[in-house]
Protein backbone atom coordinates (compact mmCIF):
# COMPACT_ATOMS: atom_id res chain seq x y z
CA UNK A 1 0.00 0.00 0.00
CA UNK A 2 1.52 3.27 -1.16
CA UNK A 3 1.16 5.74 1.76
CA UNK A 4 0.63 9.43 0.99
CA UNK A 5 3.91 10.58 3.15
CA UNK A 6 6.53 8.58 0.59
CA UNK A 7 4.94 10.70 -2.18
CA UNK A 8 5.68 14.08 -0.39
CA UNK A 9 8.78 12.60 0.30
CA UNK A 10 9.66 11.93 -3.55
CA UNK A 11 12.36 13.69 -4.86
CA UNK A 12 10.25 14.22 -8.60
CA UNK A 13 7.47 15.29 -7.14
CA UNK A 14 9.38 17.71 -4.56
CA UNK A 15 10.82 19.01 -7.88
CA UNK A 16 7.32 19.45 -9.96
CA UNK A 17 5.70 21.55 -7.37
CA UNK A 18 8.46 23.45 -7.18
CA UNK A 19 8.70 24.20 -10.50
CA UNK A 20 5.08 24.54 -10.73
CA UNK A 21 4.86 27.52 -8.16
CA UNK A 22 7.72 29.27 -9.53
CA UNK A 23 5.87 28.98 -12.68
CA UNK A 24 2.32 30.65 -11.29
CA UNK A 25 4.16 33.13 -9.08
CA UNK A 26 5.93 34.50 -12.53
CA UNK A 27 2.45 34.51 -13.88
CA UNK A 28 0.39 36.00 -10.83
CA UNK A 29 -1.34 33.40 -9.78
CA UNK A 30 -2.34 32.39 -6.49
CA UNK A 31 -0.52 29.96 -4.14
CA UNK A 32 -0.78 26.45 -5.49
CA UNK A 33 2.18 25.43 -3.70
CA UNK A 34 2.91 22.55 -0.62
CA UNK A 35 0.00 24.46 1.54
CA UNK A 36 -2.99 24.48 -0.86
CA UNK A 37 -1.90 20.58 -1.84
CA UNK A 38 -1.72 19.96 1.87
CA UNK A 39 -5.00 20.90 2.62
CA UNK A 40 -6.69 19.83 -0.36
CA UNK A 41 -5.26 16.23 0.28
CA UNK A 42 -6.60 16.41 3.99
CA UNK A 43 -10.25 17.98 2.84
CA UNK A 44 -10.45 15.31 0.22
CA UNK A 45 -10.34 12.25 2.49
CA UNK A 46 -12.13 14.41 5.01
CA UNK A 47 -15.02 14.19 3.26
CA UNK A 48 -14.95 10.62 1.87
CA UNK A 49 -14.17 9.81 5.55
CA UNK A 50 -17.29 11.47 7.20
CA UNK A 51 -19.57 9.77 4.07
CA UNK A 52 -18.57 6.52 5.70
CA UNK A 53 -16.38 5.61 2.77
CA UNK A 54 -13.29 2.92 3.74
CA UNK A 55 -9.90 4.13 4.00
CA UNK A 56 -9.18 2.46 0.54
CA UNK A 57 -11.25 5.50 -0.95
CA UNK A 58 -10.03 7.66 1.98
CA UNK A 59 -6.46 7.01 0.92
CA UNK A 60 -7.19 8.00 -3.21
CA UNK A 61 -8.85 11.00 -2.39
CA UNK A 62 -5.81 12.31 -0.14
CA UNK A 63 -2.83 11.08 -3.02
CA UNK A 64 -4.98 12.73 -5.99
CA UNK A 65 -5.78 16.21 -3.15
CA UNK A 66 -2.26 16.31 -3.08
CA UNK A 67 -0.92 15.72 -6.77
CA UNK A 68 -4.13 17.89 -8.15
CA UNK A 69 -2.11 20.97 -9.40
CA UNK A 70 1.52 19.57 -10.29
CA UNK A 71 0.64 19.88 -14.00
CA UNK A 72 0.99 23.21 -13.53
CA UNK A 73 4.66 22.39 -14.40
CA UNK A 74 4.06 22.19 -17.82
CA UNK A 75 1.58 24.35 -18.33
CA UNK A 76 -1.33 26.73 -16.75
CA UNK A 77 -3.68 25.80 -19.96
CA UNK A 78 -5.07 22.37 -19.28
CA UNK A 79 -3.45 21.59 -15.89
CA UNK A 80 -5.53 19.12 -14.65
CA UNK A 81 -4.77 16.50 -17.82
CA UNK A 82 -0.84 16.95 -17.98
CA UNK A 83 -1.13 16.86 -14.42
CA UNK A 84 -3.36 13.71 -14.33
CA UNK A 85 -0.80 11.82 -16.54
CA UNK A 86 1.96 12.85 -14.88
CA UNK A 87 0.35 11.53 -11.30
CA UNK A 88 -0.37 7.79 -12.76
CA UNK A 89 3.22 7.69 -14.31
CA UNK A 90 4.46 8.84 -10.63
CA UNK A 91 2.34 6.12 -8.79
CA UNK A 92 3.14 3.35 -11.02
CA UNK A 93 6.84 4.28 -10.35
CA UNK A 94 6.55 4.16 -6.86
CA UNK A 95 4.85 1.03 -6.70
CA UNK A 96 1.54 1.92 -6.78
CA UNK A 97 -1.29 -0.74 -8.47
CA UNK A 98 -2.56 0.28 -11.96
CA UNK A 99 -6.24 0.33 -10.80
CA UNK A 100 -5.67 2.60 -7.74
CA UNK A 101 -3.56 5.29 -9.78
CA UNK A 102 -6.06 5.11 -12.93
CA UNK A 103 -8.42 6.53 -9.49
CA UNK A 104 -5.74 8.82 -9.02
CA UNK A 105 -5.66 10.01 -12.71
CA UNK A 106 -9.13 10.37 -13.14
CA UNK A 107 -9.78 12.39 -10.66
CA UNK A 108 -7.01 14.83 -11.24
CA UNK A 109 -7.55 14.89 -14.80
CA UNK A 110 -11.56 15.83 -13.48
CA UNK A 111 -10.94 19.02 -10.61
CA UNK A 112 -10.58 21.68 -13.15
CA UNK A 113 -14.12 23.73 -13.72
CA UNK A 114 -13.16 24.64 -16.84
CA UNK A 115 -13.51 20.61 -18.31
CA UNK A 116 -14.47 18.36 -15.02
CA UNK A 117 -16.81 16.93 -14.06
CA UNK A 118 -17.10 14.59 -10.49
CA UNK A 119 -17.50 11.47 -12.18
CA UNK A 120 -16.06 9.20 -8.79
CA UNK A 121 -16.51 9.47 -5.42
CA UNK A 122 -12.50 10.50 -5.31
CA UNK A 123 -12.81 13.14 -8.03
CA UNK A 124 -15.94 14.59 -6.05
CA UNK A 125 -14.07 14.89 -3.27
CA UNK A 126 -11.52 16.48 -4.90
CA UNK A 127 -13.44 19.16 -6.30
CA UNK A 128 -15.32 20.44 -3.26
CA UNK A 129 -11.52 20.15 -1.05
CA UNK A 130 -10.34 22.32 -4.03
CA UNK A 131 -12.87 25.02 -4.75
CA UNK A 132 -13.22 25.52 -0.81
CA UNK A 133 -9.67 26.78 -0.09
CA UNK A 134 -10.04 30.51 -0.19
CA UNK A 135 -7.77 32.40 2.09
CA UNK A 136 -5.80 35.73 2.01
CA UNK A 137 -2.58 33.90 2.08
CA UNK A 138 -3.17 32.26 -1.26
CA UNK A 139 -2.06 36.10 -2.29
CA UNK A 140 1.91 35.87 -3.39
CA UNK A 141 2.06 38.79 -5.19
CA UNK A 142 2.67 42.58 -3.81
CA UNK A 143 -0.76 44.51 -3.19
CA UNK A 144 -0.11 48.07 -3.67
CA UNK A 145 -4.18 49.34 -3.23
CA UNK A 146 -6.55 46.35 -2.66
CA UNK A 147 -9.02 48.73 -4.79
CA UNK A 148 -7.50 48.15 -7.49
CA UNK A 149 -6.27 44.71 -7.20
CA UNK A 150 -7.90 42.07 -9.83
CA UNK A 151 -11.27 40.33 -8.58
CA UNK A 152 -9.13 37.27 -7.70
CA UNK A 153 -6.95 38.37 -5.82
CA UNK A 154 -9.94 40.54 -3.64
CA UNK A 155 -11.85 37.23 -3.29
CA UNK A 156 -8.92 35.92 -1.34
CA UNK A 157 -7.63 39.03 0.28
CA UNK A 158 -10.72 39.37 1.92
CA UNK A 159 -11.03 36.00 2.88
CA UNK A 160 -9.69 35.52 6.52
CA UNK A 161 -10.87 31.76 6.88
CA UNK A 162 -12.56 29.34 4.76
CA UNK A 163 -13.51 25.39 5.84
CA UNK A 164 -15.61 22.74 4.72
CA UNK A 165 -18.55 20.70 7.20
CA UNK A 166 -20.19 17.30 6.37
CA UNK A 167 -23.06 17.06 8.40
CA UNK A 168 -26.42 15.03 7.53
CA UNK A 169 -25.79 14.51 4.00
CA UNK A 170 -25.14 18.49 3.49
CA UNK A 171 -22.01 19.65 2.28
CA UNK A 172 -21.16 23.10 3.79
CA UNK A 173 -18.37 25.95 2.44
CA UNK A 174 -18.17 28.50 5.13
CA UNK A 175 -16.15 31.74 4.43
CA UNK A 176 -15.68 34.16 6.79
CA UNK A 177 -15.16 37.27 4.53
CA UNK A 178 -14.01 41.09 5.14
CA UNK A 179 -16.79 43.02 3.47
CA UNK A 180 -14.41 46.17 3.00
CA UNK A 181 -12.60 44.13 0.61
CA UNK A 182 -14.86 42.44 -1.12
CA UNK A 183 -18.23 42.40 -1.27
CA UNK A 184 -20.45 39.04 -1.74
CA UNK A 185 -21.08 40.06 -4.84
CA UNK A 186 -17.76 39.85 -6.23
CA UNK A 187 -17.44 36.46 -4.98
CA UNK A 188 -20.53 35.07 -6.52
CA UNK A 189 -19.03 36.70 -9.69
CA UNK A 190 -15.76 34.77 -10.02
CA UNK A 191 -17.08 31.63 -8.15
CA UNK A 192 -20.07 30.92 -9.64
CA UNK A 193 -19.07 28.33 -11.78
CA UNK A 194 -16.89 26.24 -9.17
CA UNK A 195 -20.35 26.77 -6.68
CA UNK A 196 -22.15 25.02 -9.48
CA UNK A 197 -19.51 22.60 -9.55
CA UNK A 198 -19.83 21.94 -6.36
CA UNK A 199 -23.22 21.42 -5.96
CA UNK A 200 -22.70 18.64 -8.79
CA UNK A 201 -19.75 16.75 -7.00
CA UNK A 202 -22.05 17.12 -3.52
CA UNK A 203 -25.11 15.28 -5.31
CA UNK A 204 -22.66 12.40 -6.80
CA UNK A 205 -22.27 11.97 -3.08
CA UNK A 206 -25.76 12.05 -2.67
CA UNK A 207 -25.88 15.00 -0.77
CA UNK A 208 -26.32 18.46 -0.51
CA UNK A 209 -24.16 21.68 -1.35
CA UNK A 210 -23.86 24.59 0.86
CA UNK A 211 -22.64 27.90 0.35
CA UNK A 212 -22.40 29.98 3.63
CA UNK A 213 -20.56 33.47 4.11
CA UNK A 214 -20.27 35.22 7.30
CA UNK A 215 -22.65 32.83 9.05
CA UNK A 216 -25.45 33.44 6.35
CA UNK A 217 -26.26 30.39 4.15
CA UNK A 218 -26.65 31.82 0.46
CA UNK A 219 -26.92 28.53 -1.12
Amino acid sequence: MLELSKIKSDKEVEAIMATSERQLEVLGFTEHSRRHAGIVSKWSGEILRKLGYGEERVRLAEIAGYLHDIGNCVNRKDHAQSGALLAYSILLRLGMEPSSASEVMLAVGNHDEQYGLPVSDVSAALILADKSDVHKSRVKKPIANVGTANIHDRVNLAADRSYLTVEQNMIALNIEIDTEICSVMDYFEIYFGRMQLCRRAAEFLSCRFSLVINNTRLV
